[in-house]
């Protein structure tokens, strides 16, 4: 089995990282990347976004239709792992999510109104699935959308967590339950409401990982009939779909092939008890055992990407992807904190802190990254029942 690139898929790689090293700047780039530069807004990243909008590389897999490209989805997957390795924003939620969502299901007013935006690269969402008593259970969603027959609409009243992107998105990607008699999983609908409504009032809340997430209240919020994305009561089909996609785009490898690489690099010019640390044989056994698993990592993600680009949904190789990566980032952190002793410990910002601290940080994160988008338990569940036909595992 051949796992390398097609010729046509290397020169695309190569364009883009000349346009990248060509757009290097710390207003756009994040030189030490974790997923907290992708839940920060400046003008200057909306601008670098509106460059990639520009260059066409903003929904290559879309229909021609919708101004896409028709490029297997390959491309976005090579254009995202580019943007990952170098810190920079990436298309994220409203090319993948929201976008392939509207396309295979929503009215033509939303078709009009948000692809070209989106493929533009002038505009941003949050997602809004998680409440205080729906969070990997998602689908016990309880925000309640009432059906107002006099205006031909609905209204919304309720309260998200953990929505990222809140504070500067324009527009709220968000599930409510619209049937309380049908069971669940067959009683949510998808609206888009914009983030500057009137009834939304937004709280923040600050992780463990330094990274601003947030509260979303809403208070008789008014969703039109035309704002609601496909048809009602199947919110939680669409929202499936969309953690599919989600899992496999929030976690490249980049990022941590990048943590790698600079752990690996200190390591060569780190002593321990006036001895290389590179001589060590236990660093040496625990630097080859992570760049073992970053290549399964890399494997595991090719697998999902096979699954997709040959039209399928890859439920269960984003699931296994995801819970791998996750560990595998708690794995490199643990790693380094264990091998830089005390100093490791020291935060981003402090003078003797090794490699500014970025190790410090990420063993915080990496806690968080193992939530996003579905716990490791609800991962470990689906490749349970779907994968393997067993019962769940808690």
């Amino acid at each position: 089995m051949d796992f390398d690139f097609a010729p046509e898929e290397r020169r695309f790689q190569e364009e883009v990282e000349r346009f990248l090293e060509e757009s290097r700047s710390p207003a756009v780039m994040d030189e030490n990347p974790e997923q907290l530069s992708q839940t920060v807004d400046t003008p200057a990243k909306r601008e670098f976004m509106g460059r990639l909008g520009a260059r066409g590389w903003l929904g290559m897999s879309w229909p021609r239709e919708y101004g896409g490209a028709e490029k297997p989805g390959l491309y976005d997957f090579l254009l995202t792992e580019a943007l990952s390795r170098h810190g920079a924003p990436q298309p994220g939620k409203g090319v993948g999510i929201v976008g392939k969502t509207i396309i295979r299901h929503g009215n033509e007013k939303l078709k009009r109104e948000f692809l070209p935006r989106i493929i533009r690269g002038e505009i941003e969402f949050a997602i809004g699935y998680s409440e205080p008593g729906a969070g990997s259970d998602a689908a016990n969603m309880q925000l309640e959308a009432r059906r107002d027959e006099a205006r031909g609409g609905w209204v919304l009243n309720g309260h998200k967590i953990w929505t990222t992107s809140a504070h500067f998105a324009d527009w709220y990607w968000v599930g409510a339950r619209t049937d309380r008699e049908a069971r669940k999983h067959q009683g949510i609908t998808l609206f888009l409401v914009p983030m500057d409504h009137a009834g939304l009032t937004i709280h923040p809340t600050w992780t463990i990982g330094d990274e601003r997430t947030n509260e979303v209240f809403f208070d008789d919020v008014f969703v039109p009939d035309d704002h609601v994305v496909g048809e009602v009561n199947r919110g939680w089909t669409y929202i499936c779909e969309a953690l599919d996609l989600e899992r496999f785009a929030m976690m490249p490898v980049g990022p941590l092939e990048r943590k790698l690489e600079a752990l690996v690099e200190w390591v060569e010019g780190a002593e321990r008890d006036g001895r290389p640390l590179r001589e060590d044989p236990e660093t040496r056994r625990s630097l080859a055992t992570l760049t073992t698993r970053l290549e399964v990592a890399r494997m595991l993600q090719r697998r999902v990407i096979g699954e997709a680009v040959k039209g399928g949904v890859p439920t269960v190789e984003s699931s296994m992807y995801k819970l791998f990566m996750t560990r595998l980032g708690q794995q490199v952190a643990d790693a380094a904190l264990d091998l830089m002793g005390p100093e490791g410990q020291l935060r981003p910002g402090v003078a003797d802190a090794p490699v500014g601290g970025r190790f410090e940080r990420s063993y915080r994160y990496t806690v968080v990254d193992t939530i996003g988008g579905g716990t490791s338990e609800i991962q470990r569940n689906i490749i349970a029942r779907r994968g393997l036909g067993l019962p769940p595992c808690f």
